[in-house]
């Protein structure tokens, strides 16, 4: 009985094989990973105010927000940051998705918070009574559950339009404050778990809007927590200054917001 038929087949294979390896070798020959086109939109808690120094701009921007930092970790093909502070809903739908195109593969964003008060919120509990302080919160929490939720469904719906092809992120914000013993001159501790509720609720409607809308919600609560004002080491700024007050500090965003961001991206 012959056995070149055998003989063929195994050289058949062999060379088979031979060219597959070859080619796996051969750099390019694999799926290259696709390009990454991030564009980070949102409000202060995303431009990156508390961390400095920051552009020239009146946005605030700085480069240890969590977007800069999450885009030179990830070697991005493109890296556009059109989040400014102070924006609210309006401001990323006039003014921000115009960053946005087909190409984009990665949108992050913290909005709603400007939309609900917060200046307000933080004002009226700072320096005010108790019940300047009660009353705010209120108004804060009725319109974050009555207005606030189709506001948020128009801006997702936005950045969908305007970047059809990306993955949507949205973060929310941390509670201020740790209800701990903070000193004679802190907020009460009364006022502080008022605001950490406002915060819940706010983190609760936005999380079920972002899944209405197919995307992703990253909660950064358990990051801060432990970190807030009042904490031995705090991640959030108290009233040193007007503007940066209430806001992450550079470990906030490196602490918290990076790895809530990565724990959802990789």
């Amino acid at each position: 009985m012959s056995h070149r038929p055998l003989a063929r087949a195994l050289t058949a294979l062999a060379a088979l094989l031979a060219a597959t390896l070859g080619a796996a070798a051969v750099p390019g020959a694999a799926h290259a990973t696709p390009a990454i086109n991030y564009v980070a939109l949102g409000d202060s808690y995303s431009s990156g105010v508390g961390a400095g120094p920051y552009d020239q701009s009146t946005c605030l921007r700085s480069e240890k927000s969590y977007a800069p930092l999450w885009a030179a970790a990830h070697q991005v093909a493109s890296f556009t940051f059109p989040a400014c502070s102070g924006a609210v809903t309006a401001d990323v739908i006039n003014k921000q998705v115009s960053a946005l195109s087909a190409s984009t593969t990665l949108v992050t964003i913290t909005i709603g918070g400007n939309d609900a008060g917060f200046v307000d919120v933080i004002t009226s509990c700072r320096f005010g009574t108790t019940s300047n302080c009660e009353d705010a919160v209120d108004e804060a929490k009725a319109f974050a559950t009555t207005e606030l939720p189709g506001r948020l469904d128009r801006t997702y719906a936005t950045i969908r339009e305007k970047a059809p092809n990306a993955r949507l992120v949205v973060l929310g914000y941390p509670r201020l404050f740790e209800t701990t013993s903070c000193g004679a001159l802190a907020m009460s501790t009364y006022k502080r778990t008022i605001i950490n509720e406002a915060a819940d609720l706010l983190a609760s409607i936005t999380a079920g809007r972002a899944t209405a809308a197919g995307a992703t919600f990253a909660d950064t609560r358990p990051y801060f927590a432990g970190h807030g004002i009042c904490a031995a080491v705090p991640w959030i700024r108290n009233v040193t200054g007007v503007i940066e007050a209430y806001h992450p500090s550079v470990d906030g965003y490196r602490l918290g917001y990076l790895p809530a961001l990565n724990a959802v991206t990789g």
